[in-house]
């Protein structure tokens, strides 16, 4: 028997909005955020990260803190990617719960209380399954190719959809806030933090203004950073490689072995030789790049303080 739901008017919410070049819509985003939440009569809080825009948008949300006693607007350095700002605005928020959502309104507001209700229910993580994700082709793509990786890395539960527009509980943001990684990744995090995760089916709508900046190279960043700074999987598939090479290695140097002892070949060898260098040097310059990958990650994370800076901050 599953216990009764609490009531979602007991805890305080914190919406952690990662912000980037999108002055036309995110005052739009910050407007309809705030008015589903009091008119639920939540008591709410709005984190704005500044995620190193190039527009106006540090100047919008910059306003909307100054004149809202329920926002917050942290401007950060540089562009250090989404997840980044997702950490730094988990770790300034103040909600018994943080929810993540995107600045650009396809994660509508109103669908927050959809998660906030499944949370009651005792989950200490909700993603939001879209019902039918308003993205391009390779977005799709992308997110499929994300979500093998994170059943394989992070045991994702199987029929368990996540993405972006979540809502997590106290201890676990404070986990996440804790972790020593120079690479965060708040899904991959979330899941390994979490003991009882869970989804609910949402809307996503279409973005009303100007077009996505998350394109192939930044889906193919975040692959090799979930592989390279959560899994040893590329490290064991190049072991795995550089055994097949040295197995068939062995067996083509014994196969010449023993047809030298009956055959005289007046062909020098030359070539035979030049190819297994050729391959066996280019499988070891393979490996030696894929160790040099996890040396660096892991230098990274010892001595990274911070992974992001914060340069400013508003709030009423």
């Amino acid at each position: 028997m599953s216990p009764a739901p609490t009531d979602p008017t007991d805890f305080s919410y914190s919406v952690v909005i990662p912000v980037y070049n999108s002055q036309d819509v995110v005052g739009r985003t910050v407007a309809a955020v705030l008015e589903v939440f009091e008119a639920a009569g939540l008591r709410h809080q709005v984190v704005l990260v500044n995620d190193g825009s190039r527009d106006g948008s540090w100047d919008v949300i910059a306003a909307l803190a100054a004149q809202s006693p329920h926002v917050v607007a942290l401007d950060l350095l540089r562009n250090y990617g989404q997840h980044h700002a997702n950490l730094a605005g988990m770790r300034e928020a103040s909600g018994d719960y943080v929810i993540t959502l995107d600045d650009d309104l396809q994660n509508p507001p109103d669908q927050a209380l959809l998660l906030i209700d499944k949370a009651m229910e005792g989950h200490d993580v909700v993603f939001g399954r879209f019902e039918r994700k308003q993205a391009r082709g390779h977005r799709r793509l992308g997110s499929k190719v994300i979500s093998m990786i994170n059943r394989r890395v992070f045991d994702q539960p199987a029929g368990l959809a996540v993405s972006n527009f979540r809502i997590l509980r106290r201890d676990v943001v404070d986990r996440i806030c804790a972790s020593r990684t120079a690479h965060p990744y708040i899904t991959g995090q979330a899941l390994m933090y979490s003991s009882d995760p869970a989804d609910v089916l949402v809307r996503h709508d279409p973005r009303p203004v100007g077009t996505s900046s998350y394109g192939l190279r930044r889906i193919a960043s975040l692959v090799l950073t979930i592989l390279f700074s959560y899994s040893v999987f590329p490290l064991r598939l190049a072991a795995g490689v550089g055994f097949a090479v040295a197995g068939g290695s062995f067996l083509l140097g014994l196969f010449y072995l023993v047809r030298s002892l009956f055959v005289d070949s007046p062909v020098p060898g030359w070539t035979t030789i030049a190819v297994l260098l050729a391959l066996l040097n280019g499988f070891v310059i393979m490996l030696l790049s894929m160790l040099g990958e996890y040396v660096v990650r892991t230098l990274n994370a010892v001595s990274a303080v911070s992974t992001y800076h914060v340069a400013r901050r508003v709030s009423s």
